[in-house]
């Protein structure tokens, strides 16, 4: 991926990929599978910017795998790869 960096408390976010079978075995196709909510951290911004001037770090850095909602974040196109663009609060949780 080329260099980006997003601003402020936004998060780039590469979705991982979702089995594609059903815990009782039957496989899903592509047509009828939902988006993965589960995705690893690209790149990070600087952080928040709070009303005294001082700026709040992003909680999250690059490599987490992170949990959001559905519909979160603008998809994008960089570099022939689909990526997600959120803002941090998005995010639901991190995966330890």
């Amino acid at each position: 991926m080329s260099s980006i960096r997003p601003l402020h408390d936004r998060v780039v976010i590469q979705r991982l990929e979702e089995e594609r079978t059903s815990p009782g075995g039957i496989v899903i196709p592509d047509t009828a599978a939902e988006k993965p909510i589960k995705g690893k951290v690209i790149a990070v911004g600087n952080g928040k910017m709070l009303d005294n001037g001082e700026r709040r770090p992003v909680e999250v850095s690059p490599g987490d795998q992170v949990l959001f909602g559905k519909y979160s974040g603008t998809e994008v196109k960089i570099d022939g790869a689909d990526y997600l663009v959120m803002r941090e609060d998005d995010i639901m949780a991190v995966f330890e």
